[in-house]
């Protein structure tokens, strides 16, 4: 009983100062002024602000997907505008990143014959879901795009229609069937098991997937960032004595999520087009 008590103590020693938040802000709520408000799922589904009550309501997510893809359309017509044989900064960026989707993506997952089609759609996809993604770090607008599931629904749809049209374009629409339904050099009686698998694989899962993945580390994202800058205003202007040192842990903790959910939009966006690559040359190939 000793040496458990010991471990139990060394164990508590050794947690983050995070981890005391779990008791800390259940205090907090309870003290003076208005209290810490936690994170909750209503952020994702805010009042109208603009049109409400007709066709054309808007709320803050809407607004900010709305700003998202005009900025990004502005980018690109701005560089294709000011292409130099000699490229600038900007320029060079520009085309890093389309060079990126293009070589490390389409041509690495396709070859270079069948990225050419693919191609467009893409790139497109990328820049467009790493748009979505990082607005939820911008100051003022302060969610992604893609954290509700209807941008996310749309653009694994968009993917579905694609390596769905890909296949039946490359070996027909029986062929395709038959390649995606009935795996080559397997006992004809296993099929009773392995259709309805792929089944559920090819036609549902692998966009359900998509749109899920995406939308789901968005929300968690959001959550986690808007508890950190919470709890860092809560201790800093409402709390007392020496809770208000407790700012500078969630601070901390704010900045480190912040440049986590750069990184995460950056990869979620990069992970999504590789899937769709993935599915598209899955369906163009007669086995696989």
């Amino acid at each position: 009983m000793p040496a458990r008590k010991h471990g139990t103590r060394r164990h508590d020693h050794q947690e983050h100062p995070l981890s005391s938040l779990a008791t800390v802000l259940p205090l907090a709520s309870s003290e003076g002024g208005n209290g810490f408000h936690a994170p909750s799922i209503v952020d994702f589904f805010p009042p109208p602000i603009l049109f409400e009550g007709t066709p054309f309501e808007l709320n803050r997510l809407q607004l900010v997907r709305l700003v998202a893809a005009v900025v990004l359309v502005i980018v690109f017509v701005v560089a294709a505008r000011r292409a130099k044989l000699v490229p600038g900064r900007f320029q060079n960026v520009i085309e890093m990143g389309l060079d990126f989707v293009r070589v490390n993506i389409a041509e690495e997952i396709l070859g270079k014959e069948r990225a050419r089609e693919h191609v467009a759609l893409l790139t497109t996809m990328f820049f467009a879901i790493l748009a979505f993604n990082l607005t939820g770090i911008v100051p003022g607008l302060n969610i992604a795009g893609t954290s509700l599931i209807g941008l996310p629904v749309l653009l694994a749809l968009w993917a579905y229609v694609r390596y769905l049209s890909a296949g039946v374009k490359a070996q027909g629409l029986g062929g395709f069937l038959k390649a995606s339904l009935f795996p080559p050099g397997v006992p004809w009686f296993m099929y009773v098991l392995l259709t309805p698998i792929e089944f559920l694989t090819v036609f549902i899962i692998r966009p359900a997937t998509l749109a899920i993945r995406l939308m789901a580390n968005m929300v968690a994202g959001h959550l986690m960032l808007v508890l950190c800058f919470s709890a860092t205003q809560y201790f800093l202007l409402d709390a007392s004595g020496a809770m208000k040192g407790f700012s500078a842990v969630t601070l901390s903790a704010g900045i480190a999520m912040t440049l986590f959910e750069l990184f995460v939009g950056a990869l979620q966006a990069y992970i999504f087009v590789v899937l769709t690559a993935v599915y598209i040359s899955l369906s163009v190939e007669e086995e696989h």
